[in-house]
């Protein structure tokens, strides 16, 4: 489907035009887009992808293109977070009846939330190529390091866990009947850390220009200061750091879950794609720092992962190279309600028939994350046809949340 609300069109209103790839869009969620829009630094339009929704520091399927800056708040503390999908030479009818056992072990394996792996050489190779990047980072701007517990053995002991929240490891079917293994999570406890810190570095040092922003969340800093230079190395430094920890985890999901299952292997190329980062592209006629906040690239023949809540379908799609949409497509479902009114509007057991049919948790802890708190997946992938196709079609039937 084409652009269904496009803000400014021709009004001349003082900020650069948006488009949305969906009605089902709240005002709030609008009124942040137009703020965003309002910046000098915007290129072009902003693109709105159709999971849209109101977000902290800037909105959640936004699509931000900006000339000589970047918005630290819009890459925001997740930085990298994003999605992995393997498909394995299994078939359905070769799992166990019975995924309790399953998940427990995928859950021994694999620390969720808060927790770590408890010894630093744990995953010593991943970690190594990592090191340099972070002895600058503690270096250069020792304050990230003070915002840690622990923070030389923290981030070594943190690779290869998932996130807390909406991060989730799952086991999934296709429409093949063959079996899948997907999950979602970034980049820890450093990668908020960095997030934090620049996102309160941009905001000092904008000074007396700081007044003048349409948010106080829209701080940025300008290309060539030392800033800049130092905030686009530690983002980068962030988002291999997420890629590598989907790619240990994946490692140790498959360890888990082979005494359950016949002889297998894994697809060579895993899907590995960030939904929350900022990338050097050309669009437009110029070279641009695009931010993708909840959205993943889909250039042409790109494949990409889009995830439903822990009791919908979820895809695993090829880009189309759309222009307007800078070659992206939304990051998952998109949440239609917060956390507190998830909480309060549903119950343990209506956790417990949404999620019918899925070994996973089903406890008042979880509620927030109920299918009934997300958008309508199928309605999603409808709104965004001109932006992608659908290559699988996934079911899941273990979810694993952190």
């Amino acid at each position: 489907m084409p652009v269904k609300i496009e803000l400014n069109k021709n009004s001349g209103n003082g900020y650069k035009p948006v488009k949305i790839y969906t009605r089902d869009i709240d005002n709030e969620a609008l009124t942040q887009l137009k703020k965003i829009a309002e910046l000098p630094i915007i290129y072009s339009h902003i693109a709105a992808m159709p999971d849209v929704h109101l977000g902290i520091g800037a909105t959640v399927g936004a699509v931000i293109p900006t000339l000589n800056a970047i918005i630290p708040a819009a890459v925001g503390v997740d930085i990298g977070c994003g999605m992995s999908a393997v498909r394995l030479s299994v078939k359905s009818s070769q799992l166990p009846d019975n995924l309790a056992a399953m998940r427990s072990a995928i859950e021994r394996a694999v620390p969720v939330g808060l927790q770590a792996h408890k010894t630093v050489s744990i995953r010593e190779s991943a970690c190594k190529q990592m090191a340099a990047g972070v002895e600058w980072l503690f270096e250069k701007h020792p304050t990230v390091m003070k915002m840690l517990k622990q923070p030389n053995t923290l981030w070594t002991k943190q690779m290869g866990t998932l996130g807390s929240g909406n991060h989730f490891i799952e086991v999934c079917v296709d429409e093949n009947k063959d079996v899948w293994i997907m999950l979602h999570t970034g980049s820890r406890g450093i990668g908020n850390a960095i997030g934090q810190y620049f996102i309160a570095l941009a905001k000092k040092d904008m000074g007396k220009q700081f007044h003048n922003l349409p948010d106080k969340d829209l701080a940025y800093f300008t290309e060539g200061s030392e800033q800049f230079v130092d905030y686009v190395t530690a983002v980068n430094w962030a988002q291999e750091y997420a890629r590598l920890n989907r790619n240990e985890i994946m490692g140790l999901v498959l360890r888990a879950i082979a005494p359950f299952l016949p002889k297998f292997h894994a697809d060579r190329h895993a899907i590995n794609c960030h939904h929350n980062y900022v990338s050097r592209e050309h669009h437009f006629g110029a070279d641009v720092l695009v931010t993708r906040k909840g959205a993943i690239s889909a250039r042409e023949g790109e494949l990409g992962i889009i995830p439903g809540s822990m009791g919908a379908k979820s895809f695993i799609v090829r880009g189309k190279g759309n222009t307007d949409s800078f070659c992206s497509c939304a990051h998952g479902a998109g949440r239609k309600m917060s956390r507190t009114a998830a909480r309060n509007a549903f119950t343990k057991e209506d956790l417990i028939a949404q999620t019918k049919g899925v070994e996973c948790r089903k406890d008042k802890a979880v509620i927030d994350e109920i299918p009934a708190a997300y958008k309508d997946i199928d309605e999603v992938m409808h709104n965004q046809s001109d932006l992608i196709e659908v290559v699988h079609t996934l079911k899941q039937v273990l979810c694993i949340k952190g």
